[in-house]
This record gives structure tokens, C-alpha cells and sequence, in this order.
């Protein structure tokens, strides 16, 4: 059993994608090439926002909302704790100072009630300006925007949403990567809409904003590539993976429909064994991950699953607030509760579209 099944995924969708990927190598446009700006019109529309604007990864997504939003030395940036790396390295890639905040016990994500509590303490120590929020939608399920954007309007802060792996997600029809100032994405092959390789996007409906992304990917270019009229990055998507993603975007509203079907017989299995997650009413998850918490012991449960032959994960076994890289900022156990109770209980199980009882009528 895969863990994330993308043999099988590659399999179905196999003649679509070679001949897009042939199509390529016929035309020999390997960078910027016609297939980039057509997976962008569609992921804008997909989205619902103005602008999508691709790169090279999702760490390159946040590092480019951090420059197009001048984030910079002396400012503090919130984010979650309990996320993978790259959220906060880029917020310290930008010299700012990254402020951690605690996990909503029911949903993972960023909890806005110590969100407020960590942005009134940055302000009451006066040492830094509050400058944005960063925000994960984790394990496929959007965070809490409708608060979230309420915080940020009464303070006054940009807020980015992270949704490289909430991608698909969605609440009350509003979907994911179209809150915030800015959200960013990833490609990467496990997220939930993946190519064969690295890549990533960001989005906006900002159109000064889009400009600047579009000129900072490519060397800061102005009105041409020779024409460099600031300081910026080579951040671009390749052809082939944009190639790759328009046949895998065209199959993704059924892969999320088969996913949903999954999770629904993981909870109707699974939740008298653990805590299973649960999706706020008018919200909807992409389930990059099926991440469940034990109740006991963590390593016996992972274990019972390893002799069926069923692989598991875990993610984020190290809080953000743990890590070494970030020893410098003096925080320590007990800091963040909910969030190091969920690095020590929580486990993730296979999921993707391609379960075979998926074609059973069963």
C-alpha cells in the first residue's frame, strides 16, 4: 500500500500527460512557455482571484510574499507553531522576527484566540512592529479566516494564507488560496494538486501586488529581462511541470470528491479508536494528510499499522518553537501546550484518490 498513491494517479492519467509533456519537447519552450501561462488562467479561475502567478516552489511563494509586502528587520510576523518549516524560515529568510502562536485543538490550525494574545504582547513590549500573519491551512482544511481576517483588519497586518496543502479546501464556497492579502501554494508531488517535481504559486486579486511578483520572480525585471529595475530572485515554474499540472488540474475536483469519500470511511472506522478530525460546518478539507491523534500511545498505534503492511506518517513531531534554528529567540516546553500535545499524539494514514474500494460499489 502507498502512502500517496501517485503510480496509480499517473497510471490513469497517463495518455493525457505524456502527450501534454510531448507537446513540450515538440515545441521546445522549456521555461515560460505557453502551458505556464495557461495553468495560470486556470488556476486564477479555479481559485477565484485575479492573479495567479507560478514559481519555482512553495518556499519561493512565501519568500516572494514577504518581499512584495516589504517585510523586513524589526518586524514580527506571526505563524503557527505547530507547521512545517518553511513557514517560519521564510518569515527569518526576511530578517524579521518569527512570533509562534498555539494550535486550535480541534482543527490543528492557528488558534485566533492566542493570535490576538501574541500580537497585544509584541505591541506591549514595544521591541518590534507587528507587520503580518502567516497562516497554514493544515492537513487540507483552511484555517479560521473569517476571524483571522478580523484580527488583521483591527491591527492593522497583511495577512498571507499558506495553502500548500489546503489547496482544493474551501469555506462556504470561498476557496482556498483566496483569502488573505496574498496566498502562496506548493507542487510539490504529495501536496494535494502535485507535478513531478518542484513548484509553486501565489495568488492575488492585488494588481500592484501581482506586478511586483511577476518582476521579482525573473531577476526584478522591468519592462524585459535585461531590464532589471530591482532586486529579485530566479524563481520560475518549468513548462513540463506546468504541463504535468493542467492534465492533474483538470482530474482535481474528482480526486477531491474520491478523498472526501475516503476520510468518511476513516471516520466511520476509526473514531471510536481516536480522535478523528473534524471539519467546521461550511468548511470543506482537500485532506492533504488523514491525520488522527492518539489516545494512548503514539509509536504502539504506528506500529500495529506497520505489521498490516499500512504506512504511516507524522507531522510535525518538533514544533517550530523547538527547533534548533530557533533556539535564538529563548522559547521553551510549555510554551505552546496544545501544539506540543499535538506533535506528541498526532499520526497521519494513507490518503489519496486512488483507493481501489473506490471503484467498488461497496
Amino acid at each position: 500500500m502507498h502512502f500517496i498513491d501517485l503510480e496509480s494517479q499517473y497510471n490513469y492519467l497517463k495518455e493525457k500527460i505524456d502527450a501534454r509533456i510531448h507537446n513540450v519537447l515538440d515545441h521546445g519552450k522549456y521555461i515560460m512557455g505557453p502551458e505556464v501561462f495557461e495553468l495560470e488562467e486556470k488556476l486564477a479561475d479555479y481559485v477565484g482571484v485575479k492573479h495567479a502567478i507560478t514559481c519555482a516552489n512553495g518556499t519561493d511563494a512565501l519568500t516572494l510574499a514577504m518581499m512584495v509586502l516589504d517585510v523586513k528587520k524589526g518586524d514580527a510576523v506571526f505563524c503557527p507553531t505547530f507547521t512545517f518549516f518553511a513557514t517560519a524560515e521564510t518569515i527569518a529568510f526576511a530578517n524579521a522576527t518569527p512570533i509562534f502562536v498555539d494550535s486550535d485543538e480541534a482543527t490543528f490550525n492557528i488558534c485566533p484566540k492566542d493570535l490576538e494574545v501574541q500580537i497585544n504582547k509584541v505591541i506591549s513590549e514595544g521591541k518590534l512592529k507587528p507587520k503580518a500573519i502567516i497562516s497554514v491551512d493544515l492537513f487540507g482544511l483552511p484555517a479560521n479566516y473569517p476571524e483571522l481576517e478580523v484580527i488583521a483588519k483591527k491591527y492593522d497586518l497583511k495577512l498571507i494564507e499558506d495553502a500548500a496543502q489546503g489547496f482544493g479546501g474551501s469555506i462556504n464556497g470561498k476557496m482556498a488560496g483566496s483569502f488573505g492579502d496574498i496566498a502562496t501554494t506548493s507542487f510539490f508531488p504529495a501536496k494535494p494538486l502535485g507535478c513531478y517535481g518542484d513548484g509553486g504559486a501565489i495568488f492575488t486579486n492585488n494588481d500592484d501586488y501581482a506586478a511586483l511578483l511577476r518582476s521579482y520572480c525573473v531577476h526584478g525585471k522591468g519592462e524585459d529581462k535585461y531590464d532589471n529595475v530591482r532586486i529579485g530572485m530566479n524563481s520560475r515554474l518549468d513548462t513540463i511541470q506546468a504541463a504535468v499540472l493542467l492534465e492533474k488540474l483538470a482530474e482535481f475536483p474528482i480526486e477531491l470528491v474520491n478523498r472526501n469519500k475516503v476520510a468518511e470511511k476513516y471516520e466511520k472506522e476509526l473514531s471510536n479508536k481516536f480522535i478523528t478530525p473534524q471539519i467546521p460546518e461550511g468548511y470543506t478539507s482537500s485532506w492533504a494528510q488523514y491525520t488522527v491523534c492518539s489516545q494512548k500511545d503514539r509509536e504502539l498505534d504506528m506500529l500495529d499499522y506497520q505489521r498490516q503492511g499500512i504506512p504511516t506518517m507524522v507531522y510535525y513531531r518538533t514544533c517550530m518553537h523547538q527547533q534548533t534554528a530557533f533556539h535564538y529567540l529563548g522559547y521553551k516546553e510549555g510554551d505552546y501546550p496544545i501544539a506540543e500535545k499535538l506533535s506528541s499524539k498526532v499520526f497521519s494514514l494513507p490518503m489519496h484518490g486512488y483507493f481501489n474500494y473506490l471503484n467498488d460499489d461497496a
